[in-house]
């Protein structure tokens, strides 16, 4: 099971802020919704670029993001000059720091991490993707900062560096595809806006999560209990992508809290069925088809276990997925994981705010209605129950 320790280390990427020596919006440059971001468009890139290992791109994407917890948030060209310079001490010093942590999760996540950090071998294709989708994300903030900081010194100095970094990945080709058609980009720049859409928007909280932040926390908490579970590799992925997009509807229709869809019989039919054609009219012609498809799986239907047999979505239980779909070719999605994952981010969002003072009757409710919920819960055979005692107000 997932150490609490982990878990708040996870969550620690909301309360880091990025550019926060530069006059920025006040929603949307934290480090978790940039790490949000940056697998969106590694997604992206690896589905144009094809021939990409998906669970080593996730992978990839995961060790990045805890190797960047461990070294706070120390000013990039400072990081990446420590990095040249004394980069195998650093990452020693990080797996150590993480050693505790992650030692037991199966699935050898802590062999992979350290032969990812110190053989640059590995992974080359997947760590091309995850190196361009980082600059990407980066030069998309940067963009939006850039006119208010034109007084800045060292402002356009700052913009030629992350301009040249951009062009060194010119002849990857998923990377100038991107950059030339406008819709991959609208699809990005779309889900970018995810950063800015604040989650319990009418109770004050601290820190004050996105959904863009959200998604990526449900991900790798998908990840790190299908490390827990019989899931084979592409279910362990399908898992992370199902998390990491699970809520991105929201981004057309914004977030409609639970006892407004309850309060009507019927009424969350309804926003369903609006969520699919604003999907069907905005989102979706973005991508070409074949994405189209993938993204509906992850998104319509999305807290269902379910696999494609015979061509056909098929929704079933976690232990006939274990038995008969447990490979890559039935697409195996954990949907009531996922589900737990989501509920689990919402516990610990209500469990932060009122440990660090900042609380309300909405935190407080959720945060009780859900433990209940989950007292003594298994899914997949993890004690979630257990999971939600860590973060019980």
């Amino acid at each position: 099971m997932i150490k609490k320790s982990l878990i708040e280390l996870i969550f620690e990427a909301a309360s880091i802020e990025r550019w926060n020596d530069h006059i920025r919006p006040s929603r949307g440059f934290t480090e978790i919704d940039k790490q949000s971001h940056k697998m969106i468009y590694a997604y992206v890139l690896a589905k144009i670029e094809g021939n990409i290992d998906m669970l080593k791109l996730i992978e990839g994407g995961i060790f990045e993001f805890l190797h960047r917890l461990v070294l706070t948030d120390i000013k990039p060209p400072v990081f990446h000059r420590l990095v040249k310079e004394k980069g195998d001490e650093l990452n020693h010093w990080a797996l150590n720091t993480l050693h505790n942590d992650i030692i037991n999760i199966p699935h050898n996540f802590y062999e992979k991490m350290e032969t990812y950090l110190f053989d640059k071998t590995y992974a080359e294709n997947e760590r091309r993707i995850l190196e361009a989708a980082h600059y990407l994300a980066t030069k998309w903030e940067f963009d939006i900062i850039y006119d208010m900081c034109r007084s800045y010194y060292g402002i356009d100095a700052t913009r030629a560096e992350i301009d040249n970094k951009l062009n060194s990945f010119s002849g990857l080709k998923s990377f100038d595809t991107l950059i030339r058609n406008n819709n991959y980009r609208g699809f990005t720049n779309l889900l970018g806006e995810l950063r800015f859409q604040q989650r319990w928007s009418r109770s004050p909280r601290i820190p004050a999560t996105s959904v863009a932040g959200h998604m990526m926390i449900v991900a790798v908490l998908s990840y790190l209990c299908s490390c827990d579970t019989k899931a084979c590799g592409a279910r362990i992925a399908n898992n992370f992508l199902g998390g990491l997009f699970h809520d991105i509807p929201e981004v057309l229709t914004r977030d409609i809290v639970s006892p407004v869809k309850n309060s009507v019989e019927g009424l969350d039919e309804l926003i369903k069925s609006i969520e699919q054609d604003q999907m069907e009219h905005i989102l979706y012609p973005l991508i070409p088809a074949e994405w189209r498809d993938e993204l509906e799986y992850f998104t319509n239907n999305e807290f269902s276990n379910k696999a494609i047999v015979d061509g056909k979505i098929l929704v079933t239980t976690s232990e006939e997925i274990d038995e008969k779909y447990n490979s890559a070719e039935y697409k195996p999605v954990d949907g009531k994981l996922i589900r737990g994952c989501d509920h689990l981010s919402a516990c610990i969002e209500t469990y932060f705010s009122h440990i660090y003072g900042i609380t309300t009757h909405a935190l407080q409710n959720g945060n009780r209605q859900l433990c209940k919920h989950y007292e003594n819960a298994e899914i997949c055979g993890i004690p979630f129950g257990s999971l939600f005692d860590y973060f019980t107000i």
